[in-house]
């Protein structure tokens, strides 16, 4: 019974963000759909084994859109793709919230702005 926290999407938490859902699903075993494209839709020939590898990324895809889209604010949602793939939704949030050296700064600079000196 594992525990596995997802910090919301607040724009400026992006890198941090993804790498909890990514942990996430891979720790609940749904991860396919974000590392793997979609099957092709299944034939009357297709196989038992086509069959069941179509079923668990479908769920995957289901659990991992679901998880992502929760995770996001309400008004970060809007201009987000609707009908798409988990990886096409991670892709997208990806490009929208490309993580800039100039966050990384920023964020370094909180720190040294917050630190106090100890006399050591």
């Amino acid at each position: 019974n594992n525990i596995v926290t997802i910090e919301v999407l607040t724009g400026s938490n992006f890198k941090k963000w993804k790498e909890d859902i990514e942990f996430a699903m891979e720790m609940a075993d749904v991860d396919l759909s974000l590392v793997t494209d979609k099957p092709g839709d299944l034939t009357v020939a297709s196989t038992d084994d086509e069959k069941l590898v179509h079923a668990a990324w479908m769920k995957s895809n289901r659990i991992c859109l679901l998880s992502m889209r929760r995770s996001i604010l309400d008004h970060l949602k809007s201009g987000l793709l609707t009908d798409c793939t988990a990886k096409e939704l991670m892709t997208a949030i990806s490009e929208r919230y490309r993580v800039s050296s100039n966050a990384d700064i920023e964020s370094l600079l909180q720190v040294l702005f917050n630190m106090k000196y100890d006399g050591n």
